[in-house]
């Protein structure tokens, strides 16, 4: 069986930087208000972590899970929440942090469903922005990089549960795997 072949596309000192700079720009924007930080499980959780500890204010977490890819590499279209908010949001400002937006199709479910909460504000933080495979209007408000092509994992993205703990992001060329197993461009 041959291995899968590893590309480094963001390295981790690059990625830190970022999320510093990130995180200086939400410490600004929301400089004396109420923010709430709504990481999306799995893959946005070392994001939201080295995030969290970069904003400079008082701020509170909690974590959403949804499904929209299954078992495949393809997302099916439908959504599913596997795990809700469990904080009242009603009248505080939410930044939801997500590891990569590719369609929109989940982050802007994710997007009015919390609106139903009454939060002052509803706004979204992504590591990494692949803007060209959107099919749905919606925009991420701070984004740490855009990527065009190739299937990322590390630093919380993953294959099939895979490369999650790598320290910096990376495109995967798998090697011989079945048909069924391989990645897409997500």
């Amino acid at each position: 069986m041959c291995k899968d072949e590893l590309k480094e596309v963001l390295s981790p000192t690059i990625i830190q930087e970022r999320i510093q700079a990130l995180g200086r720009q939400i410490t600004l924007d929301y400089a004396g208000r109420s923010l709430v930080l709504v990481g999306v499980l799995k893959g946005a959780f070392i994001f939201l972590a080295d995030l969290c500890r970069a904003i400079d204010l008082p701020i509170q977490v909690d974590f959403v899970r949804m499904a929209s890819y299954g078992s495949k590499q393809e997302s099916s279209g439908r959504i599913s929440f596997t795990k809700d908010i469990e904080l009242d949001i009603k009248g505080k400002d939410v930044l939801v942090v997500e590891d990569i937006i590719d369609t929109g199709h989940t982050i802007k479910y994710l997007k009015e469903v919390l609106t139903l909460h009454q939060p002052a504000s509803v706004r979204i933080c992504c590591l990494i922005d692949k803007h060209e495979r959107r099919e749905v209007a919606i925009q991420a408000d701070y984004v740490g990089f855009e990527v065009k092509h190739g299937f990322l994992v590390g630093y919380g993205l993953d294959f099939a549960e895979d490369y999650r703990c790598l320290p910096g992001v990376f495109h995967l060329n798998p090697g011989h795997r079945p048909k069924a197993f391989q990645p897409s461009d997500r």
